[in-house]
């Protein structure tokens, strides 16, 4: 997709209502940013804190805001500039009567006049609190007036108020306000776990067995069975889990290892000298 069409599409976004009106909020607080005057160093202070203080709240740093307001969007811009439309009369009964007193634009516009928005740690058509979510998730249509309050979980977290934890992962911390959930080792299959390392494990996955003795996972080492698939010019090496083949050295027919010490014979052009396949001599 070409780059202008790419702005196009982006530009003519349809958001959904709190997050359109966030936008445009956070487009007029640039806006504010942008035409801040910074007092000069020396000259006339009071007369300095008199023009200033008359500059910044008058019509014409307003208007100065406007002229550019929403060009910074990108995404849902043709949108933004509708609201700022819709919304004129209102952002400018905010700047020259309710600044003071209600310095949160957002909280002042989205949230109390045109009731799009709720607070933070609200949701629905009437803002009702949202649930803790025991700090491990997030309240569906919080800081919206859409939603249904219900928590979603972060990852490794469940139930209704995100007080457990989710499968493969078990409890590393818990009080009467806090739930920590960390992931089962790598070991352990779908089963889950009791706890931390691969002992805690109660099933395990694919290259891994479970220990009728100590209860848990040991790694098999494949490097020493049949699943052991290396070519005759590869040497295996166990790892978690699973298995490598690693190329022998070139002065080796067949190795152990890595190095020319590691060769179980020579290659063409190589011979055993000191215990080490070294290139053959041309003097004989």
């Amino acid at each position: 997709v070409p780059t202008n069409v790419k702005k196009e599409r982006q530009r003519a976004e349809k958001l959904p209502p709190c997050k359109a009106c966030t936008v445009l909020v956070n487009s007029f607080r640039e806006g504010m940013k942008r035409t801040e005057r910074s007092k000069h160093e020396g000259g006339d202070a009071a007369w300095e804190e008199e023009r200033l203080g008359s500059y910044k709240t008058s019509e014409l740093r307003l208007i100065e805001i406007q002229e550019r307001l929403c060009q910074d969007v990108g995404r849902g811009e043709d949108q933004c500039h509708q609201l700022a439309e819709d919304y004129e009369s209102r952002i400018e009964a905010w700047w020259k009567q309710h600044q003071n007193d209600h310095p949160d634009l957002h909280r002042w516009l989205c949230v109390d006049e045109a009731q799009v928005c709720c607070p933070d740690g609200f949701f629905g058509p009437n803002c009702d609190p949202c649930p803790s979510c025991f700090g491990n998730g997030k309240c569906k249509g919080n800081g919206t007036r859409k939603g249904n309050g219900k928590c979603a979980c972060d990852e490794g977290y469940d139930g209704e108020n995100c007080d457990r934890c989710g499968p493969e992962h078990y409890e590393a911390f818990r009080d009467s306000e806090k739930l920590l959930c960390a992931k089962c080792h790598k070991a352990c299959a779908a089963g889950g776990c009791t706890g931390a390392g691969p002992n805690a494990c109660r099933v395990c996955r694919t290259g891994w067995v479970m220990d009728s003795q100590r209860g848990g996972c040991t790694d098999i080492d494949e490097c020493v069975t049949a699943a052991n698939t290396c070519t005759k010019q590869q040497f295996c090496v166990n790892n978690e889990g699973s298995f490598s083949c690693l190329d022998c050295d070139k002065s080796c027919d067949e190795c152990d290892g890595d190095g020319p010490d590691m060769c179980k014979q020579c290659a063409e052009n190589y011979e055993l000298r000191d215990g080490m396949c070294t290139a053959e001599s041309k003097e004989k």
